[in-house]
């Protein structure tokens, strides 16, 4: 059923499905996706006893900004604290949070920091906090490409670019990132209508400037990112799932994460399998999250 809810600086749209009584899972989306990714996923949560919220992430969907004067930021703090203000507002004291891409660094930073909220983690590519102190250190010449549209972001030309052709642009994001996904064109526009959110733009140039250091974040969010820059432990039971064929992380790279983990600890590779993985692998998505429930 869709919804909307006042949470926080955000109008949230959301969806919410199965019995309200139920163990509550929310589901995040990442960049450039949206709600749709969980289509599959929903469904078998459903049928095994549990409530699921799916929301918009800001600049994306039908989610609107309350005010014209809040900073259309997309830091990690922003995405955290927006996630903890949609489960006060259905004063939702404790659920599983599953996410990937920013989806994902929601779900962490929230785990990280409220651990309390969270009664279990599932993060696809591992452990999604942003060390922006370390943003500045050159990686591997192979891992420098893959992360070409960051840099394009942080100029006035890709900017105009993700203006100019939102869909174009987050498509071929698509391709490179699931390169074994055989999305069809009714799939992929299905999802595009979300990027003509009016925030879309603001957000996403802003989230790939300010983890670079490039620009301030929200002045209300600085204690928020204070507390992340010191890489805070995850000590809630944590399931890590990493597409072998992910085209943004390397699969090898959640194997360094496991030291910012602790309690319960689960990693696994799911082969044939891109960025985008609960709309690409959702039976092992949703049987993560279930083991956790």
């Amino acid at each position: 059923m869709d919804r909307e809810v006042d949470a926080g600086v955000l109008r949230v749209a959301y969806q919410d499905h199965g019995d309200p009584g139920a163990m509550p899972v929310v589901l995040l989306h990442g960049f450039p996706y949206d709600i749709h990714a969980y289509d599959e996923v929903v469904p078998r949560l459903v049928a095994r006893g549990c409530r699921v919220l799916v929301p918009f992430l800001r600049g994306f969907g039908p989610t609107r900004f309350l005010s014209p004067q809040t900073l259309r930021s997309g830091q990690q703090a922003a995405l955290g604290s927006d996630l903890l203000a949609f489960m006060d507002a259905l004063s939702i004291s404790r659920a599983v949070l599953a996410g990937y891409d920013w989806g994902g660094r929601a779900a962490c930073v929230v785990a990280a920091l409220w651990p309390d909220r969270a009664i279990g983690l599932v993060s696809a590519t591992g452990y999604n906090i942003q060390d922006i102190a370390a943003a500045s250190l050159p990686l591997s010449a192979k891992m420098e490409h893959r992360l070409w549209y960051q840099y394009y972001f942080h100029g006035d030309r890709g900017r105009a670019g993700l203006e100019r052709d939102r869909a174009g642009f987050c498509r071929l994001l698509w391709e490179l990132w699931s390169p074994s996904w055989q999305f069809d064109e009714s799939t992929y526009l299905r999802s595009a209508q979300a990027f003509e959110n009016p925030d879309f733009v603001d957000v996403t140039i802003h989230s790939y400037r300010h983890r670079f250091g490039l620009v301030p974040g929200d002045q209300r969010l600085d204690g928020i990112e204070a507390q992340l820059a010191a890489q805070p432990i995850i000590r809630v039971p944590t399931i890590v799932l990493h597409g072998s064929d992910d085209g943004v992380t390397p699969v090898e790279g959640s194997l360094r994460h496991q030291g910012f983990f602790s309690g319960r600890y689960e990693r696994h590779e799911i082969a044939r399998t891109g960025h985008n993985l609960p709309q690409e692998a959702p039976i092992a998505f949703a049987d993560a999250i279930l083991a956790l429930v």
